[in-house]
């Protein structure tokens, strides 16, 4: 299983991009929980994260994030703009796993 976590301002727009991966996940049958929070709790979360998704308005606590992330050996990146605008969760999803292989 792959644990996928998405990390915005409040966790509020994310989670409708969470819910597309989801079912993106599912109708491809790939084993995957993802979830998202707001980046003030990272911190608590990242224990829980095989890969980290940045929305692209919090682009500014990358640098932050990734010291956090590497310190828990997860590899992070920011979610693409446009396919975070279009709620693309295929697409999101594919980048996701594909980080996770590395």
């Amino acid at each position: 299983m792959t644990r996928i976590l998405l990390f915005c301002n409040a966790g509020m727009s994310t989670s409708m991009l969470v819910s597309k991966m989801r079912k993106e996940a599912a109708s491809k049958g790939i084993d995957a929980t993802i979830n998202a929070y707001p980046e003030g709790q990272m911190a608590k979360y990242i224990g829980e994260a095989d890969v980290v998704l940045l929305g692209p308005q919090i682009r500014y606590v990358l640098p932050k994030a990734k010291i956090l992330c590497d310190k828990n050996s997860v590899p992070i990146e920011m979610i693409n703009t446009a396919d975070y605008g279009m709620m693309n969760g295929a697409k999101v999803l594919e980048q996701a796993l594909k980080l996770a292989s590395k």
